[in-house]
């Protein structure tokens, strides 16, 4: 076996809570697993603050501190953790055969997906090219680069809340842009904006263009859609909070998916329609997105997979 060649029992894509919760679990059953981690170690745990709603921690954590504590336990008990990203599967024959960084191949006899999700973009071209230069996705990220200045920041749910009042803490003034007349976000999430003084809900307001010098972010045009006027709020800092898109595109075609790319398990397992993969945490929940129920999903798909390797043996044996 050439050393671009691999065989394992069991290989996890991804490392958030779903991916480190199945590696704990898949390693206390010694099925010695593989753990790609994918380009965002940790997922998008990393990205927020204080995680106040995960049971264990009476007086919350911080979101890199609590995958850092996850990564630590499940390599404790022998998981084999490596920085790298899947570019390519092929499920049609056990054992799977999947890539890493383009160049190593990795048979695997089960495979555990959880990729997780990635933020969405308004897909506006001044979006992208200010990308960086005062245009976010991660308030929690880089709003220490806007204190004492003027930010916007467009979305309607629970993390556009969060990350609003997150941005408050630290700047001037915060325009939050809501498109319809409403929010989208929880009761208790809508009363901390409205009761944050610095933060100005927009309701009815799209993005037309983030405006800028060719090189940092100097304003945002918006449009009111019901009424068709439009102004240009002074705004240093542009950041986006309008959902999320699951990491699922390289298993199109061979997983069944939603029209979204949420991947579809058989209901009350972690089963996908290939035999021998297994998915879970956000990549295939599109309802609850929680940390606490990424983490329960994980330990579905790892008790998944070591009864199916039992069942495959037994088989094999009898």
């Amino acid at each position: 076996m050439s050393g671009e060649l691999e065989h394992v029992k069991c290989l996890i894509i991804g490392s958030g809570p779903a991916g480190y919760t199945a590696a704990i679990y898949a390693s206390r059953a010694d099925l010695k697993p593989v753990l790609y981690t994918g380009m965002l170690s940790g997922g998008q745990l990393t990205q927020t603050t204080e995680v106040e709603n995960y049971p264990g921690y009476p007086d919350g954590i911080l979101g890199p501190e609590m995958m850092q504590n996850f990564e630590k336990q499940a390599s404790r008990l022998g998981t084999d953790i490596r920085f790298g990203y899947v570019s390519s599967v092929d499920f049609s024959s056990l054992p799977h055969k999947v890539v890493v960084d383009e160049s190593k191949t990795i048979l695997a006899d089960t495979v555990i997906i959880s990729t997780g999700a990635s933020a969405k973009w308004l897909g506006l071209e001044s979006e992208q090219k200010y990308n960086g230069f005062g245009v976010s996705a991660c308030a929690v990220c880089d709003g220490f680069f806007f204190r004492g200045q003027d930010v916007a920041i467009v979305g309607a749910g629970d993390t556009a809340a969060e990350e609003a009042t997150y941005l408050a803490k630290l700047c001037r003034k915060v325009y939050m842009l809501v498109r319809r007349d409403e929010f989208r976000a929880s009761k208790a999430m809508v009363h901390r904006v409205l009761n944050t003084p610095n933060i100005e809900v927009i309701y009815n307001t799209e993005t037309k263009e983030i405006v800028g010098d060719g090189q940092v972010v100097t304003g945002v045009k918006v449009i009111n859609n019901q009424t068709n006027e439009d102004k240009t709020l002074d705004v240093t800092g542009f950041f986006v909070a309008i959902g999320h898109h699951p990491n699922t595109e390289i298993f199109r075609g061979w997983i069944h998916m939603d029209e979204t790319g949420y991947i579809i398990t058989k209901p009350g397992s972690s089963e996908t329609n290939i035999e021998g993969v297994f998915a879970c945490g956000d990549a295939q929940d599109h309802i609850y997105r929680q940390a606490v129920t990424a983490a329960g999903s994980g330990c579905m798909a790892a008790i998944d997979a070591e009864r199916y390797l039992a069942a495959k043996e037994h088989v094999v044996t009898a």
